[in-house]
């Protein structure tokens, strides 16, 4: 029953926010003048984007692959890149993407693999997908300083909160992982006084599933201790997903024959909207990050800002939601079906 009003609750929610960024971004538009800018944009520009989204999504199949191998765990890429639709597909429809994980994990315990694992994987996926965001936006704020007063001065503050947001939140995940015993301290503490501020009610078991999450963290350490290359290859690979992403604006703006931006600026530019609004409790930072958009690349697409906005959200964004939701379906239909899709278990 809670399960089916949280359900109701996050569909109810992702319409609204839906209905008010359309809303906000055509409202006044002539619909007519923008649909025809948009039409001009050229589709051998644009087939590449969709194209680095679909490799955004394969690029964590790659990972959760190469990770399932390291604990001897050998599965066929096509089943890794169904759970990686998976967990893109519910991190785009649930605030602050809290969806996605949950269901990998339940999809790969459909296909007989540990959760104790799954969870240590997925947990080191995070880690680094945040910790590459960080990487990027430490690397703008500290050798960009003519960039980011030539093009995010109106949205300073919200760049420097989202990249706090997620110095925390990296911060705070290491220290569950390599201090578990401090951070059991800590949440038990935190526990106590949302329960005295009635904030939370007391439950009986939540303390016994808290020192359970400490297993998994503690099994984490143990992992990232034991396997210092693989850690390295990850992060490595999860740069090269991540600016696949942050390229396709480049190819939006491409495709309108506009010249004029460098190829990096384009690209840091996007990555700025990632940082700030990649904490943030919006599913896909929708709202926010049209308003960024609108806001820091003026000077980029100028006139054509608005198409250049739609066409770059709309890969960005809704084709990779697209494409996941198509495979989250394949997903349903076949894992756990067969007994064909994992090769071995050492």
């Amino acid at each position: 029953m809670q399960s089916k009003k949280k359900v109701i609750f996050n569909g109810v929610f992702l319409v609204v926010v839906f209905a008010l960024t359309i809303y906000g971004v055509f409202h006044g538009e002539d619909l007519g003048s923008l649909l025809a800018a948009i039409k001009t944009a050229r589709k051998q520009w644009l087939i590449p984007g969709v194209a680095l989204v679909a490799f955004f999504i394969w690029g964590e199949s790659i990972i959760i692959w190469y990770m399932m191998g390291s604990y001897g765990i050998h599965l066929k890429k096509r089943i890794c890149f169904l759970f990686s639709s998976v967990g893109f597909f519910f991190s785009c429809i649930t605030p602050s993407a809290s969806g996605g994980q949950p269901m990998q994990i339940y999809y790969m315990k459909k296909e007989k693999i540990p959760i104790p694992v799954s969870t240590v994987i997925l947990m080191i996926v995070t880690i680094t997908y945040k910790f590459v965001l960080v990487a990027v936006g430490i690397g703008i704020a500290v050798f960009g300083r003519g960039f980011l007063h030539r093009y995010l001065e109106g949205i300073l503050p919200v760049f420097y909160l989202g990249l706090a947001l997620n110095i925390f939140c990296v911060t705070f995940m290491t220290v569950l992982v390599f201090h578990p015993l401090l951070a059991r301290i800590f949440l038990v503490k935190g526990l106590n006084i949302l329960e005295k501020m009635h904030l939370l009610r007391k439950k009986e078991g939540r303390l016994k599933k808290l020192e359970d999450s400490m297993d998994v963290y503690h099994d984490t350490a143990e992992y990232l201790k034991g396997h210092p290359k693989v850690i390295i290859n990850v992060i490595g690979i999860t740069f090269v997903q991540r600016f696949a992403l942050f390229i396709v604006t480049w190819f939006v703006y491409r495709a309108f024959s506009l010249s004029g931006t460098g190829f990096w600026t384009v690209v840091f530019l996007q990555a700025v909207i990632s940082v700030s609004v990649d904490m943030l409790p919006l599913p896909g930072g929708m709202g926010i990050s049209e308003t960024l958009f609108l806001t820091i690349f003026q000077p980029v697409f100028g006139s054509l800002l608005l198409p250049g906005m739609i066409l770059s959200r709309g890969l960005g964004y809704y084709g990779e939601l697209f494409i996941s939701a198509f495979f989250t379906v394949i997903t349903q239909l076949t894992i756990g079906q067969k007994g064909e899709n994992k090769e071995k278990i050492k």
